[in-house]
């Protein structure tokens, strides 16, 4: 079975949009098209799809035949969807309702949504559908046939989808982009340079790009579905296609966009699983009893932390938004696959413990690599933080470096990185402020609070200068911005209020506790 939100979210917006939002746990087992002139209605756990339906008032009819069946989500056209009395009866029945883009085929939705929930109910489904790349694989050939020079199918991202076979005779911009499965970056540059990924994104026509250096030719060819733009294909050429040619490759475009409408849309689930798999291993310690074995192996090699990452953006309020942007970031200084979820809303990314050789920190997804990118990050803005657990050699101990990760996170203050090892300092003083923060001070540091609120003077803060720094008054000094003799003066006057012995350990560290307790920063770094 597969949520219906990871579908809806796969497919896309080019495709699909959510108007009513069902029960978040509703899952799909099937995909039928609603016939309103028979019982044909769908059942439970059906995506049914309202083709033929365009009046609103049959509209809501369906929804409620469908809700009173079981079927948790309905998709009607886009204008029907958007009718008050549909959406009026999607909330009152509590049923996903979802609305089609116009430009889109019901035919084409219908193999999508099929291919789509197939996959995911699938026991591959990590591995993805080897089907619909074979399918984009016979698309390159048949592009390569029609203009006689060799092809590649990408997607948004520059990454090879499929290549035509039995044409060698290429340059070897090609050949290392087929070997690396993606664009190399200086040649991604070269092009962008020229402005082709800024057509790609704003128009649908195609573009030819001309020869510079080693890099031949390209005609390019855009794949959209309505405004989004989903990848292209890109043919060496010597000059520009023909007309009459370029008509033909875009009628095989158009269906194209469906084959990597599909793609994303797998990929999207596979992600979101992979996410949540994530997630529960993180939390639940006995949920690593039932791991497949070839979990742990795509963690990569032992040990492992769990880093919690500070969101880039804390005031947006969405954690799936954050989510997203920290992948983005990850992946584009060279993490291609980051291992990311969300945990109570926070994101969380398992790297590697750089337990190793001295080089592996400077492997992508290392938490050596992570702190070098966020203090990069950091300096240009705040926001961006992370702190990492205990480094652990088993799945099962996860959770742990999670917890402790929380832990070096609380007390993380003005650093941008931080582990649960460096912070032992900073966690126990925040231990001992929890234990005694609710408790009003006693004894001699309640004389000097007193002391401080009826004649405005500063001798708690005074103390507390004095105690962190014994033996060194310079530095205690230094710390207030005041004179030494300043601070002499101060503790000359200090001494009879607290009428204790300043010598004797055990009352230094009582003081200490208590001054610790009373710090102006004892809640500043809270998580």
């Amino acid at each position: 079975m597969v949520m219906i939100d990871d579908v809806v979210a796969g497919v896309g917006p080019a495709v699909l949009t959510v108007v009513i939002a069902g029960a978040a746990d509703a899952v799909v087992t099937d995909v039928v098209v609603a016939d309103p002139g028979t019982d044909d209605l769908g059942g439970p756990d059906d995506l049914v799809l309202g083709a033929g339906v365009a009046a609103p008032d049959a509209a809501a009819a369906l929804v409620r035949a469908c809700a009173g069946r079981g079927a948790p989500a309905v998709v009607l056209g886009a204008h029907v969807a958007g009718d008050r009395a549909v959406r009026t009866a999607a909330e009152a029945a509590g049923v996903w309702l979802v609305g089609v883009r116009p430009s889109v085929s019901w035919v084409q939705l219908v193999w999508l949504l099929r291919s789509v929930v197939a996959s995911g109910e699938a026991d591959g489904l990590v591995g993805g559908d080897a089907g619909v790349l074979d399918d984009l694989f016979g698309v390159a050939d048949a592009v390569a046939a029609i203009i006689d020079a060799p092809v590649t199918i990408e997607d948004s991202q520059s990454r090879v989808l499929a290549y035509s076979r039995g044409q060698d005779s290429s340059d070897p911009v090609r050949h290392s982009t087929i070997v690396g499965r993606r664009v190399p970056a200086p040649v991604l540059a070269h092009f962008r340079g020229q402005g082709v990924f800024r057509r790609l994104t704003s128009s649908d026509e195609p573009l030819f790009v001309p020869a510079e250096g080693d890099v031949r030719a390209r005609f390019v060819f855009p794949v959209r579905a309505g405004e989004e733009w989903l990848g292209s294909v890109w043919a060496v050429v010597d000059e520009p296609v023909a007309p009459h040619l370029v008509a033909e490759v875009r009628r095989i475009t158009a269906a194209l966009a469906v084959h990597l409408l599909r793609v994303r849309a797998q990929a999207d689930l596979v992600r979101r699983t992979a996410e949540a798999e994530l997630a529960r291993f993180l939390q639940e310690p006995s949920a690593t009893a039932s791991l497949p074995a070839a979990s742990g192996a795509a963690l990569g090699a032992a040990p492992w932390r769990v880093a919690l990452l500070a969101t880039l953006q804390p005031d947006a309020g969405d954690p799936r938004r954050d989510l997203e942007l920290w992948r983005t970031s990850l992946r584009r200084h060279g993490w291609a696959e980051p291992r990311l979820c969300l945990v109570h809303d926070r994101v969380h990314a398992v790297v590697g413990a750089d337990e190793g050789a001295p080089e592996d920190g400077t492997r992508a997804g290392t938490w050596a690599w992570l702190v070098a990118l966020v203090a990069d990050l950091h300096r240009s803005d705040p926001v961006h933080r992370a702190a990492a657990g205990g480094a652990v050699s088993a799945v099962a101990d996860l959770p742990r470096s999670r917890e402790e990760a929380a832990e070096a996170y609380a007390v993380l203050g003005e650093l941008a990185c931080t582990t649960h090892e460096e912070s032992w300092a900073a966690r126990v003083l925040a231990r001992v402020r929890a234990a005694v923060t609710d408790a009003a001070p006693t004894g001699p540091v309640a004389r000097l609070v007193e002391h401080d609120r009826t004649h405005g003077t500063a001798y708690v803060v005074t103390l507390g200068a004095h105690l962190r720094w014994p033996g060194r008054p310079r530095a205690a000094a230094a710390e207030l911005d005041i004179h030494p003799n300043t601070l002499r003066q101060r503790m000359a006057r200090i001494g009879p209020l607290l009428d204790v012995d300043l010598d004797d350990p055990e009352v230094r560290l009582a003081l200490q506790v208590q001054m610790t307790a009373l710090s102006p920063h004892a809640d500043e770094n809270s998580f």
